[in-house]
């Protein structure tokens, strides 16, 4: 089991319903989901330590296009994860991870389901901390 930080590994970060199809990250997406997993372990800190269980991070094109997903999709970088934490509301995790500072690109509440989060495309770009709701009404700032 190769381990990309302290809690996430890339099993977790590449998981998918979808086995049909190859999900194997290139060397640079890997390095992707070693910056998005230190991210994941801030939120897991921000979160009082509770578990975090990624529904869906790094996805291939035929993964992606299966889930009916942008091909600019940051998920397709490996910048970008969707998670639930039991017991916590996807509106608790947007506030906890706003209300810590932590250095995202997007959050995303999403359906009231699950929350998206992402980090920057490179390493190099800054984080642009755009929070918003997603769902049946469209898409709105996280307020």
């Amino acid at each position: 089991m190769t381990h990309l930080s302290k809690h996430f590994t890339l099993d977790e970060l590449t998981v998918t319903d979808h086995r049909e199809f190859d999900n194997s990250p290139t060397q640079e997406e890997i390095s992707n989901l070693q910056r998005l997993a230190q991210l994941l372990e801030q939120v897991k800190e921000a979160l009082g330590g509770k578990p975090i269980m990624i529904n869906s991070a790094f996805r291939s094109k035929q993964v992606n296009d299966a889930v009916g997903s942008s091909d600019k999709s940051q998920h397709r970088k490996g910048c970008a994860a969707d998670l639930r934490v039991p017991g916590v509301t996807p509106d608790e995790v947007v506030r906890a991870v706003i209300a810590a500072g932590l250095p995202y690109d997007q959050i995303i509440r999403e359906f009231d389901r699950w929350t998206h989060i992402s980090i920057p495309n490179t390493e190099d770009a800054e984080p642009r901390g755009v929070a918003l709701i997603i769902d049946k009404a469209g898409s709105r700032p996280f307020a």
